[in-house]
Parts: structure tokens; sequence; C-alpha cells
């Protein structure tokens, strides 16, 4: 069983603009004791402190694509950040263009912030854009009408754990002890060998999260996120704005449960609803969705999804 957190916390769920019950998009994800911000529309810092999010714990944050509706939160906390005396190091992934948008709101204001921002750009899918002991994130590339990627968020995959009753039985040294951890059998003193398999306990399988930004269907990444264990496909509209999904470059809810459906994933949350949708539609939004892949979930403001 998995003991660190990996979860997924929706911030904002709207598409285009926000309506009187939904944002527009943003999610949180924790991972041990990291957390990682995914796109910032308006509102975002503030249901992040409704929700008791500690916001200068971020120290990532990854922006799909510059249409306002996935970055015009930014600018917002980043001045609050500076205002709260923040000083640890900031670090924005997103395609280029950022860098000279915020800058240029800094510049009108003559602001200087307390801390360091450092901007990363994104020009390729399948780049490893982020790499920790633990976790790895890389690109992937949306099909949209401006550069547009998604995030895929790897666990890497954890040592094995050695009996304690091997290690008291046999005292073995402690040099070993990290051979066996890394999958060595071990031969004792008098010759005896002992399978790894014997050895150890198999660790949890590693998990993933797959983020989806707006896209019209592709399959050009489903062998990236083949596996996944959470999936976040954007689903605008319903099938029958099909034509219109397309000509917006974007997806529907059939569309978003067959690229699931075809990735082998776990399970699916669908969201950037139109506003042409209110809350007694999405029931049969729904239902789209889960009539191709019965494992969706609809990413709703507040809600909390574990990885696994």
């Amino acid at each position: 069983m998995h003991k660190t957190p990996f979860r997924l916390t929706i911030l904002g769920s709207s598409g285009a603009m926000p309506t009187s019950k939904r944002l527009t998009s943003a999610q949180l994800l924790k991972h041990s004791n990291r957390l990682f911000l995914l796109d910032c529309s308006e509102g975002t810092q503030i249901l992040m402190k409704r929700l008791k999010i500690p916001l200068m714990k971020i120290n990532h944050i990854f922006i799909s694509h510059l249409h306002g509706d996935h970055y015009l939160g930014l600018p917002g906390l980043l001045f609050t950040m500076h205002l709260l005396g923040r000083n640890n190091e900031l670090n924005i992934y997103s395609p280029p263009g950022l860098k000279k948008i915020i800058e240029i709101q800094f510049d009108i204001c003559n602001l200087k912030t307390s801390y360091e921002i450092t901007f990363h750009e994104i020009e390729q899918g399948g780049s490893v854009i982020y790499n920790d002991p633990t976790i790895k994130i890389e690109t992937i590339e949306m099909s949209h009408s401006i550069p547009t990627y998604g995030f895929l968020f790897s666990e890497k995959p954890l040592e094995r754990n050695i009996k304690k009753k091997y290690v008291d039985k046999y005292d073995i040294p402690v040099d070993q002890i990290l051979q066996i951890k890394a999958g060595s059998s071990y031969t004792t003193p008098k010759g005896e060998v002992l399978a790894n398999e014997e050895l150890t306990i198999t660790p949890p399988q590693p998990r993933s999260y797959a983020f989806c930004s707006d896209t019209s269907y592709t399959e050009k990444f489903i062998d990236q996120i083949n596996g996944v264990d959470m999936i976040y496909h954007e689903a605008t509209f319903m099938k029958d704005f099909a034509e219109t999904a397309k000509e917006k470059h974007h997806s529907t809810t059939t569309e978003a449960a067959t690229i699931a459906l075809k990735a082998g994933a776990k399970k699916l949350l669908v969201g950037h609803y139109s506003a042409r949708y209110d809350n007694n539609t999405l029931k049969h939004y729904l239902k789209e969705a889960r009539d191709i892949f019965p494992n969706t979930l609809l990413a709703e403001e507040g809600k909390v999804f574990e990885v696994k």
C-alpha cells in the first residue's frame, strides 16, 4: 500500500469563461510534500485560500498554454506571494511568451519581487522538465489552436523493502542491504543463496497522472500515457456539438472517453465544460463519457481525487 500522498484537487473546471458556479482551469497536485499547480485561472488563489491550501509552498507552476482562461490568475498569485514576503525561488513552465507577459505587468507597476522567478519554456512534447528522486514530469503535446502542452507525472519505482527478520538472523552488512534493496540476492557466509523475492517485500507499483489540457481529438500521445492510473482530459462539449468542438480545437465527452479507453487508463476525469452546461446537464454529459469509459468522474471545484 502506498504511504506517499498523491492526490489532485480541482480548482477550476469551466472552459473559456467562469460561471456563477465554476472557475476556469486550475488544479493542484500533491505528491509527497511537494505541491504542483497546473494552470492558474482567475480566482485560483481565492479557492486555494478557501480550501486552506498553503500557496507559499508551491514552488512549481505549469501553464499548459497562453489562452487567458488558463493563466490570467497567475499575475495576481505572483503579486500575493510577493506581498507575503516569499523568498523561495519559483519555477514556472509554459510555452514561450509567458515571461514577457509577466515582466510587462511588473515593469508597469515598478515591481521587483522579493523572490526569484525562473521561467522554463516548453517547445516540444516528450521532454522531461522536472526530475527529483521520487517523481518525473514530462510534457505531452496537445492539438490546439496555439502551442499547448499537457503534463505527465510519473512516480519512480520504490526500492524493495528487506524483511527485518533476515537482517537480524544473518547480520547482513549495510552495503549488502543496499544491494538487496536494489534487487540482488544474498549469499550467507555459509554459502547459502537467498533469493531476493524471499528476502524482500515487493513495493507498490509506481503511480501516474496525465493532465491533458485543451486539445482536439488526437491519438498522437496515447503511447506516451499508456496504462496511466488517472487521466484528466478536457471535454468541452457533448457529442451533439462534435463539429463545434472540431472547429474550436476542443474535444467532446465521447472523444475524451475514447482516449482514456485506448490508452488503457484506469480512471478518467473530464472537465473544461462549456458555459452552456449547467449542473443539471452534467449528469447527461457524464453518462455520455461513461457509456464508453465507465470509470469516468466529473472534475468539480474543491473535489479531491487520489491517484491510485
